[in-house]
């Protein structure tokens, strides 16, 4: 559904050069564009992201698939009906339980699903978004572009000048004579009166309508949904991504030949040994890192792996916290240091290739086992504190820290380029966010946090949460008495929350929530708060 953008100029228009190229608008997008717009506005104006995000998603992905052609190269694309159902599944899951996972998941999907529709050779996630973007930037002008005024427009302001003038005359005469019929006529002045009134009533009610924020809002809509259906082809990441390849070619760089990709025809200061001084440093720092990295190792797997019991005043928050940024930072750096070795030529020396890889290797397992450490730290963490948001994240970012470490295996034994790590880690972070979008995570927290075995009570975070959890906590209102119940403040501390105290904020809420269900709009409707409506009904 590329528009396709004319270039302008040619002999025998030469100021047609000078001139912004115009977009050309298919019959399906004359006609999408303006209701995509008044959609826009009745399904967002004063509403909440929900199932109205659903509605609109379904007119985007439908109007773009109809004005794709039968044999267009993005039906053979992968990205392309990957990031498709993403965008489909992570719309359901607004509409379903509007979290802002799922917001956030719809939105990413959709602009990224654009970008592929608009290159769909692309393979980076980045590059695609780039390009939905780019794409955007340049649709919406080029929109503005073609609502211009008519030629000729000094010719026709003379003729209405002079049709006016025409008319000014009797105009002016029938004022003169309603006028006189006001003051000779009283039942005449009477009719006046009312069609005068009936007249004012309306204008009344059509400007206090009329509202600059609205309007300005409805311009909003009109702008996202032309970048949405008008896509301007944006081949600059697409270019960018055609010099990457998968693997790493062996290179002859500043070789003073013709023959070579880079010829280099000034001194020549490169030796001949130093690619295997390079193969030493890499070879020693490896060696180094390993023996350090196994002592740190056999400490956390002697410590946390079996029969791990934090002390009396242990204090658990500063043991997560600054120990997994720690590691994570040190797993981080540990990847870029394979990445920086194995990024060129250093893969084909093939007198100590062999040792290097298996030291890089074991320095990879090594990281793993420091990330499962890590994953030991927010467990033990969440076991005596309770879920929370930044904690599943933890476990999130984990997952994809072993997926990155399993491409840098990759890497090391296949030659793997860099552009492939990028591309497969920016397609497991996509994934991941579906994963999110798509979890029923507060209900979880909730009935996680609420078991007996946890006795402190992080219970102002549970009434923090969505309306859809309120249903839980109102079924488990007898266990206030029982827990020592607190509320966790921005800056890390803790207050006490009393059990009166915590009923009540409870009641206030459940009071609040089925305020505004009752006064919410459908487009405003989740399932989840629907069926937590009926449960707090019953």
């Amino acid at each position: 559904m590329n528009t396709s953008i004319p270039v302008a100029g040619s002999r025998f228009a030469p100021d047609a050069a000078l001139s912004a190229p115009r977009l050309t608008l298919t019959t399906l997008q004359k006609v999408a564009l303006p209701l995509g717009a008044v959609l826009f506005d009745l399904l967002f104006w004063h509403e909440r992201m929900a199932l109205n995000m659903l509605l609109y998603t379904l007119l985007v992905v439908g109007v773009v698939l109809a004005g794709l052609p039968r044999y267009a190269p993005q039906w053979r694309s992968g990205y392309f009906w990957l990031t498709l159902a993403g965008t489909l599944l992570s719309a359901v899951a607004v509409a379903w339980y509007g979290s802002g996972a799922a917001r956030l998941a719809c939105v990413a999907s959709l602009v990224v699903w654009l970008g592929y529709v608009n290159q769909p050779h692309l393979k980076l996630v980045v590059y695609a978004l780039g390009t939905a973007l780019g794409s955007g930037m340049q649709a919406v002008p080029g929109l503005l572009r073609l609502l211009r005024l008519p030629g000729n427009l000094g010719g026709r302001a003379n003729r209405a000048w002079f049709y006016g003038r025409l008319l000014g005359v009797p105009l002016l005469a029938l004022g003169v004579f309603h006028v006189l019929f006001l003051i000779a006529n009283p039942r005449y002045e009477a009719a006046a009166g009312q069609v005068l009134d009936v007249v004012g009533k309306w204008l009344e009610l059509l400007f206090s309508q009329f509202s600059v924020p609205h309007l300005l809002f409805f311009l909003l809509g009109l702008c996202l949904t032309g970048a949405a259906l008008v896509l301007v082809p944006v081949h600059y990441f697409a270019d960018s991504e055609s010099r990457f390849g998968e693997f790493i070619q062996r290179q002859r760089d500043r070789v003073a030949s013709f023959a070579v990709r880079r010829p280099d025809f000034r001194e020549q200061r490169f030796r001949a040994l130093d690619l295997r001084k390079e193969y030493l440093i890499a070879l020693s720092l490896l060696v180094l890192v390993n023996v350090l990295l196994l002592a740190v190792n056999a400490i956390d797997i002697n410590w946390l792996w079996f029969g791990f019991e934090p002390a009396p005043g242990f204090d658990l928050t500063q043991f997560v916290h600054e120990g997994t940024y720690v590691l994570i930072l040190s797993i981080l750096v540990a990847m870029g240091i394979v990445l920086w070795f194995f990024r060129r030529n250093l893969n084909f020396y093939q007198a100590g290739l062999p040792v290097l890889r298996t030291l890089a290797t074991v320095w990879v397992v090594q990281n793993a086992v420091l990330a499962v450490s890590v994953g030991l730290r927010n467990y033990y963490y969440i076991l005596h504190t309770g879920l929370a948001y930044k904690r599943i994240g933890v476990y999130g970012f984990l997952l994809l820290t072993f997926f990155g470490l399993a491409t840098v295996l990759l890497k090391i034994w296949q030659r793997r380029s860099a552009y492939s790590l990028v591309r497969l880690n920016a397609l497991a972070a996509y994934v991941l966010l579906l994963g999110f979008a798509v979890g029923n995570w507060e209900i979880w927290i909730a009935r996680y946090n609420l078991r007996p075995e946890l006795q402190t009570l992080d219970y102002g975070f549970l009434l923090d949460m969505p309306d859809r959890v309120l249903p839980i906590l109102a079924a488990h209102q007898d266990v206030l008495p029982q827990r020592q119940l607190v509320h966790e403040i921005y800056d890390g501390t803790w207050t006490k929350l009393e059990p009166t105290e915590a009923a009540k904020r409870l009641r206030q809420r459940l009071q609040d929530f089925r305020a505004a269900q009752q006064a919410r709009n459908w487009p405003s409707y989740t399932y989840a708060d629907w069926q937590a409506y009926q449960e707090l009904a019953q």
